[in-house]
């Protein structure tokens, strides 16, 4: 065993350390309150948020799951339908499709971003799709040009999962198109901005580990369609408008208020975090980019990097992880079985080559904004000393 401290995945404790007066007061603030479940704090939240965003609604919901359950169904997904997503994610995203009695279709992704290839998409669309749910997995943003376009010609719409990558904004980068024909109109109005503003619905996380993240459960949507916002307004709140007057089957999704007194202490101090992440995600990039067998991400411009996450080839990427682990730096694999390969979709749908040779090579590495060169210089020679 190591005799240095451990390194964890994430180190929560700089920032509220760094916080602490702040928070404390905030959280104060709600216990003299006696209001705990929305509120006041809900909606001046939700207001910071929808300017910071640049969107018309943001509506706060009580986990990132429940943000694309009601976002599907604020834009009419339901039984018989088809939603196009990314095999290789986190379960939530085909699990809130299923949910709602719609199908899942995969279409497998582009080896360098990881990201759904919009090259791929088309051929999956059949006369039951009534959407395209991409994922801007480790908070790199997806080929969103290619993808409206594609969505605009069909008549599809479009649901950002965003869980990965709140504040990243979208550079016009083609990475994954693949050659596909790129509109120069969608990209030019496309530019500069935040994922999850980019389709008809974004929907967000604020699980404690995302890039912005409270200090329990928490979630959002977004979008700039009133009627949307309407509906997804009062799906949360049990399907009334007008308390005890339910008009539909909803849900009880409200975040509360002390988690939404925290986020807007955070909210102000994101885009300083994320340039703390792309420092050392440049640092990771730059030590380990010439390491036979391992492939580094490229710091693309609007990456927040939500994980740091090498491919490790040869099949090397568990005695890497080992290693690792005996060095005392934890690590994690995002993610092992692709959505397509869990036991509720196995064998129901055709093979997506890419995503499962990703999730015998992908591995994390620990990331925080406040990670010290030192602690970092740990990771990256036990690396380089494992990978030798």
């Amino acid at each position: 065993m190591s005799q240095h401290s451990p390194i964890p995945i994430l180190d929560l404790t700089p920032e509220i350390d760094a916080l602490w007066d702040e928070l404390t007061a905030a959280t104060q603030r709600v216990m003299r309150s006696a209001h705990f479940i929305m509120g006041p704090e809900v909606t001046a939240f939700e207001s910071e948020v929808a300017a910071y965003l640049g969107t018309q609604h943001a509506i706060a919901v009580n986990s990132g799951t429940d943000a694309l359950v009601i976002g599907l169904r604020a834009l009419g997904i339901g039984p018989g339908d088809e939603v196009i997503t990314t095999p290789f994610t986190f379960f939530a995203t085909a699990e809130s499709i299923s949910l709602l009695g719609a199908t899942p279709i995969f279409v497998d992704v582009d080896p360098d971003t990881f990201n759904i290839d919009p090259a791929k998409l088309e051929a999956a669309i059949t006369p039951r799709t009534r959407a395209i749910m991409p994922v801007h997995l480790y908070g790199q943003p997806c080929a969103m040009t290619q993808l409206v376009d594609i969505a605009r010609r069909h008549g599809l719409k479009i649901i950002e999962d965003c869980a990965q990558s709140f504040g990243a904004r979208y550079s016009g980068d083609c990475a994954g198109c693949h050659g596909a024909n790129c509109d120069s109109e969608v990209r030019a109005a496309l530019v500069g901005k935040q994922t999850g503003t980019m389709g008809d619905v974004g929907a967000y996380s604020f699980f404690p580990s995302k890039t912005l993240g409270a200090y329990g459960d928490g979630g959002l949507l977004v979008t700039d369609d009133d009627a949307v916002a309407e509906h997804a307004r009062m799906l949360r709140v049990h399907g009334a408008k007008k308390k005890y007057h339910n008009e539909v089957v909803g849900y009880n999704s409200r975040l509360d208020a002390m988690q939404a007194a925290i986020l807007r202490v955070k909210l102000p101090h994101l885009d300083a975090n994320t340039q703390g992440r792309r420092r050392v995600a440049a640092r990771y990039t730059d030590a380990l980019g010439d390491i036979d067998g391992l492939i580094a991400p490229p710091v693309a411009e609007g990456h927040v990097f939500h994980q740091y996450t090498i491919r490790v080839l040869h099949g090397r990427r568990d005695a890497l992880s080992e290693a690792l682990g005996a060095l005392d730096i934890q690590t994690m694999i995002y993610y092992p079985i692709p959505q397509d390969r869990l036991p509720i979709y196995a064998g129901k749908h055709p093979a997506n080559p890419i995503s499962d040779q990703l999730a015998g090579e992908v591995l994390s590495l620990p990331i925080w904004p406040q990670m010290t060169d030192d602690v970092q210089d740990r990771v990256i020679e036990a690396v380089r000393q494992a990978m030798r």
